[in-house]
């Protein structure tokens, strides 16, 4: 694994590769990979500071597919539970599972938050929330996540 993880980590940090590397770490950290994105976005920002705004759209757009995917993984992991498990009974609801449903898509704009953001995506997808608008808030959300805090982080508000 040691022979392609090297070469590819020195090829994105090219400054040319530079967009593509934010990409495919803020995909790959909104998926249920253990890290985090606001490195890099920061850090390519920090050196170019005339691609703020174009990192955070492929920030914000990376970190969406990531949320969508596991939108999908839960979709999926409830499609094999109704065709292999008996159905679940209300009173083994989770209150979270309740307060889900009861808030909706809308529960997609607190995606961005750390350690709950991409399981909350993952169970939107359990409960069958609408796809479309789980992803146009997840996107909301993620979006002003990262524009606070690049912008925290460079010192251009709070500072």
């Amino acid at each position: 694994m040691d022979a392609w993880i090297s070469p590819l980590l020195h090829w994105l940090a090219v400054p040319d590769n530079s967009l593509l590397a934010v990409f495919v770490v803020a995909t790959l950290s909104a998926t249920l990979l253990p890290m985090g994105s606001e490195p890099a976005v920061l850090g390519v920002v920090y050196v170019n500071p005339h691609l703020f705004w174009p990192t955070i759209a492929v920030a914000t757009v990376g970190n969406t597919l990531g949320g969508a995917f596991n939108w999908w993984l839960g979709y999926q992991a409830q499609s094999v539970r109704r065709k292999h498990l008996p159905p679940m009974q209300k009173n083994q609801e989770l209150r979270a599972l309740r307060w889900l449903q009861r808030l909706g898509p809308k529960a997609c704009l607190l995606a961005w938050l750390p350690l709950v953001g991409d399981p909350l995506c993952t169970v939107a997808g359990w409960l069958r929330l609408p796809w479309w608008p789980c992803v146009v808030y997840m996107a909301i959300g993620k979006a002003l996540r990262y524009v606070v805090m690049t912008a925290l982080g460079l010192g251009l508000i709070g500072g």
